[in-house]
């Protein structure tokens, strides 16, 4: 499926009885131009017939963060407490919302409940996930909270000098606002969760859906704590060093010490563990089958965005039945093409660009 295939079946979820010419319209394409794209989606069997109807498939649900990402950087040194001429960047960022833009692009239905508030930057991460291909008809806009930010201030070689984060909008996804969606949770094929959510939030998604295969991003070494209890109810976790030896208590030098560290992730209940080594690649198990794979001699122009398109990857990866040591080649690509963007998540990501990927390196 092509990208603009995936932004035509997106547009057609939010509105199946849209007139041919108004979904051209929004495109920017002619009618005809349309109409050929239209019947290559009934030719994929995603279009069963007039009237737009959609073939339904198998859907993941992610619980988690989204907060705008406020970067200013200094055209020279930064000197605090004063005034510093440099550039202000604005983008849409948080775990949860980069692994859901990751996937719709993959080319998977995704849902994404998260929280903003009634305000600019509320809207724009609406508009922004959608435009992507991401479903926000449940993501929650309450009044009263600011939309989750997070400002940071760096000098002109890109070093960071501080940053504030204000996520407490991230509180508000209780499980009694987050009850008024269980069937759509009770019903997807996957359910991402990270670890921005409150503890209570996460004991209670745990315990109501141990029946789903559940995706854990760990996010941070002060936030992974939090999943300990729940170990046993994890599917997939993909946690990088720190986070692992935080929880395992293993020293982790390199991927030597993975099949130790799978063995303790798979005792205390985990199914699948990719263990993110930096440089050093990824470890991955599922108990039957083990093995290390060497990170992909791509260009690192950005590091931010690669664990939430490997995570992303993964939930595409089982959605589509992919064997476990595919799943890790196909994620490992998207990663690479990741952080060979500026931007965190890679507005050119498909199925078709990892495809290409895996062909280059195929191994």
């Amino acid at each position: 499926m092509t990208e603009r295939e995936q932004e035509i079946l997106q547009l057609l979820r939010e509105d199946p009885m849209i007139a041919q010419q108004e979904l051209a319209d929004r495109l920017g394409i002619s009618r005809s131009a349309l109409a050929s794209h239209i019947s290559s989606l009934m030719r994929q069997g995603y279009v069963m017939g007039r009237g737009y109807v959609l073939r339904e498939g198998p859907y993941a649900v992610v619980v988690g963060g989204a907060n705008m990402d406020i970067c200013g950087k200094a055209f020279g040194a930064l000197v605090t407490g004063d005034s510093n001429p440099g550039h202000v960047h604005t983008a849409a960022g948080g775990v949860g919302r980069n692994i859901a833009e990751n996937l719709a692009r993959l080319g998977t239905d995704t849902r994404l409940i998260t929280a903003v508030g009634a305000d600019q930057h509320g809207q724009r991460l609406i508009e922004i996930s959608q435009q992507a291909g991401v479903n926000m008809r449940h993501t929650l806009v309450l009044e009263g909270f600011n939309t989750s930010c997070y400002l940071s201030l760096h000098d002109a070689h890109g070093e960071m000098s501080c940053a504030i984060n204000d996520m407490a909008i991230l509180d508000a996804l209780t499980p009694q606002r987050l009850a008024q969606f269980d069937g759509l949770l009770s019903a997807a094929q996957a359910l991402v969760i990270d670890t921005n959510l409150s503890t209570p939030t996460l004991a209670w998604l745990f315990d109501r859906y141990p029946h789903l295969p559940l995706f854990v991003d760990t996010v941070s070494v002060a936030k992974v704590d939090k999943i300990r209890p729940w170990l046993q109810a994890i599917h997939t976790i993909k946690p990088n060093r720190q986070e692992a030896e935080h929880l395992c208590g293993l020293r982790i030098d390199g991927p030597e010490q993975g099949p130790a560290v799978a063995d303790w992730f798979h005792q205390a209940g985990v199914k699948r563990l990719f263990l993110s080594l930096g440089e050093q690649g990824v470890f991955y198990s599922d108990g039957a089958h083990q093995a290390h794979l060497p990170i992909l001699p791509s260009t690192v122009v950005n590091v931010t965005g690669g664990g939430d398109a490997y995570m992303g990857a993964l939930v595409h990866a089982w959605l589509q039945d992919y064997p476990l040591a595919q799943s890790a080649r196909f994620a490992r690509a998207c990663a690479a093409l990741a952080v060979g963007a500026e931007e965190t998540v890679f507005t050119g990501l498909s199925q078709a660009a990892v495809e290409r990927m895996l062909e280059t390196y195929p191994c």
